[in-house]
């Protein structure tokens, strides 16, 4: 399902057989080894989370199948298998031919998938899960933001933390929402603990199954480009204090966005 198991640069190509630039952000991120127990589960969680926050854009596409099953360490089988129910869900096709293999859906489907977080439907019940889900973002994101400072980073990830900083800036509103991901993602991953990427990953799903039902709103993405800014410019200084407060006034003003609509 991957397309041809030899072509290692893979999820470097788009479906017109053209190279992909270089990204921020490594596709295989978030496709680590999934427990053998629930390996079908936490496969289709894997590649969903990679499409739905950017990592393996529209149109692009999957690493090879035997590359992406050795990354995920679950046999062809359950690959498979995790790749047809998302195909039958809308997020992938398959194409045959010399550029042929697994891509991403371009455009992706609108609807919820089901292997996709939403907000619970009672009241009380979201209530609680909205503040347990911002709850959890503030100790992953302002931690993260706080210990990336704390690193002596090389020019290559000084080079990645700006230029994601600028995919937010010059983002227009149909893809800012995977921008904004892309950034928090790469503040985690420059922190060097790959389970902080996991727990931010899965925090970045949660919260964004909440904005996802408010309207984007001009003031307040260029507030956060402001945000983003100050948060970049404190974690490339080495400022761990500026970078823990940069970040957790960004958090503070999605908390409120969100408890006013939601509350």
């Amino acid at each position: 399902m991957g397309g041809d198991d030899d072509d290692d640069g893979a999820r470097r190509v788009n479906a017109d057989g053209a190279a992909e630039p270089a990204e921020v952000l490594d596709a295989g991120l978030l496709l680590t080894p999934a427990r053998p127990a629930n390996a079908f589960e936490e496969t289709v969680q894997r590649l969903l989370q990679s499409i739905r926050l950017g990592l393996i854009a529209p149109g692009e596409r999957l690493p090879a199948e035997r590359e992406l099953a050795g990354m995920l360490e679950v046999s062809r089988d359950t690959l498979r298998e995790a790749i047809g129910s998302l195909a039958e869900a809308g997020w992938v096709v398959s194409r045959r031919g010399r550029y042929g293999g697994t891509f991403v859906a371009d455009p992706p489907p609108e609807r919820t998938s089901p292997h996709s977080p939403a907000p619970p439907a009672d009241p009380a019940a979201l209530a609680a899960d909205l503040e347990d889900t911002l709850a959890l973002r503030a100790v992953v994101e302002v931690g993260s933001a706080r210990r990336a400072a704390e690193r002596p980073l090389p020019a290559s990830d000084r080079e990645r933390l700006w230029q994601a900083y600028r995919d937010c800036h010059d983002a227009d509103p149909a893809q800012y929402r995977v921008a904004d991901s892309r950034f928090h993602l790469l503040v985690a991953e420059l922190v060097g603990v790959p389970s902080v990427v996991r727990l931010m990953a899965d925090a970045r799903m949660r919260i964004n199954a909440y904005l996802d039902g408010i309207p984007l709103l001009a003031p307040n993405i260029s507030h956060s480009d402001d945000q983003h800014r100050a948060i970049a410019e404190a974690i490339l200084r080495g400022s761990a204090d500026d970078a823990a407060r940069a970040m957790g006034e960004h958090l503070e003003g999605t908390e409120a966005l969100l408890r006013g609509f939601y509350g």
